[in-house]
């Protein structure tokens, strides 16, 4: 169903299929049409699976935390029923503080692994960049594609390309900075 001034995903699909059209002055068969509508329904499938786990593991942490709760008031009471009320004070901080340390400790231990790998990441996309660039076998590739294209219509397809790669250096800059670990 679409939302008021949004088209459904059908209609997008055949705009974006429009567009294939135009670009490319070619048609998309049949059987390329039912592979880009399974590519669809299996992004849909993955989508709502993710969604019903996603509703199954908060269900799960409001059970943890409301059991926790109870193991607390649980050890407090019987602290304070045996030992009196600053030692039952006491304990629950003491029992805290060994939580927090605990979840101190994996944090630390996650933000290194995070830049261990951003660096290591880094690393290989530097030689790789390097690698490619330094292959003869490539460079020729490239030659014969130029000359097989035309460079007329090789520099739209070219200025379209350096779009689509800004806009997803900018969306993937954006978003590696929230996936990684917050700012101390």
């Amino acid at each position: 169903m679409a939302r008021a001034g949004k088209p459904d995903a059908a209609a997008s699909f055949r705009i974006a299929v429009g567009f294939v059209d135009v670009v490319f002055r070619s048609r998309l068969s049949d059987r390329g049409l039912a592979m880009f509508q399974r590519l669809i329904d299996d992004f849909k499938e993955s989508t709502g699976t993710a969604l019903r786990l996603t509703s199954l593991a908060a269900a799960a942490a409001v059970a943890l935390l409301v059991t926790t709760a109870f193991l607390c008031a649980a050890a407090f009471v019987f602290v304070l029923q045996n030992y009196g009320p600053v030692q039952a004070c006491l304990t629950g901080a003491a029992i805290f503080f060994v939580v927090t340390l605990i979840a101190a400790s994996s944090y630390m231990v996650r933000k290194k692994q995070i830049e261990r790998r951003a660096e290591q990441a880094a690393r290989m996309a530097k030689s790789t960049a390097q690698t490619v660039l330094s292959d003869p076998m490539l460079v020729a590739a490239g030659i014969q594609v130029i000359r097989a294209i035309g460079v007329k219509k090789l520099i739209p397809i070219l200025a379209v390309g350096g779009l689509a790669l800004g806009f997803l250096a900018t969306r993937a800059n954006g978003s590696s900075g929230a996936n990684e670990a917050p700012a101390e």
